[in-house]
């Protein structure tokens, strides 16, 4: 069974900075990409930044130059880097695993969640 857990969530005021962490537990081989997605109320989600298993990120316009995404393949772990904080970054953060390949199974899976609130 795969699980994803985050953490690093919180409340920061604008301006500031955050770290989320996101770690893949299980019987796993290997995992393609990982990304990270946020859900504000009354929205839909969306992408905030991915990486292949190889390093290579890919940004929302919205967050280039503020946040940085990175992982850690021996951990199975993904990190963001979230600085210049804004009130509308504020959201449910989520973390998101593709082509997770265990001994018996290849699929995609997402966190739980964590909220991130910046205030004005």
């Amino acid at each position: 069974q795969v699980q994803l857990v985050e953490s690093g969530g919180g409340l920061v005021q604008a301006g500031g900075s955050l770290r989320l962490s996101c770690a893949a537990s299980g019987s796993i081989f290997s995992i393609n990409a990982m990304g990270w997605y946020r859900q504000a109320p009354g929205k839909q989600r969306e992408l905030v930044a991915s990486i292949t298993r190889g390093g290579k990120p890919n940004y929302a316009d919205s967050v280039k130059g503020r946040f940085t995404i990175s992982r850690d393949n021996a951990k199975n772990t993904v990190y963001l880097q979230m600085n210049s904080l804004k009130p509308e970054d504020t959201a449910v953060y989520y973390c998101n695993a593709e082509g997770v390949i265990t001994m018996l199974t290849m699929g995609g899976y997402w966190g739980q969640g964590t909220q991130v609130t910046v205030s004005s």
